[in-house]
């Protein structure tokens, strides 16, 4: 499992990087991982986990 995945995030948060895994809550495991911020910033933050309650919507950005 190693598709990059885009994600909007509540908040505003806008985040993209490398899926490694998942569980039933929709729980993601990220690896390589930029948050993009305003005006086209973007700050690399390495692997993250984040929440699946958090996530508005996930955006594969390779064929799967």
């Amino acid at each position: 499992m190693c598709c990059m995945v885009f994600l909007k995030l509540n908040g505003g948060r806008h985040v993209q990087g490398i899926l490694r895994g998942f569980d039933p809550f929709m729980n993601l495991v990220v690896d390589d991982c930029l948050e993009m911020g305003p005006g086209g910033q973007q700050n690399t933050i390495g692997m993250v986990v984040i929440r699946g309650n958090s996530i508005i919507m996930l955006e594969a950005l390779e064929r799967v």
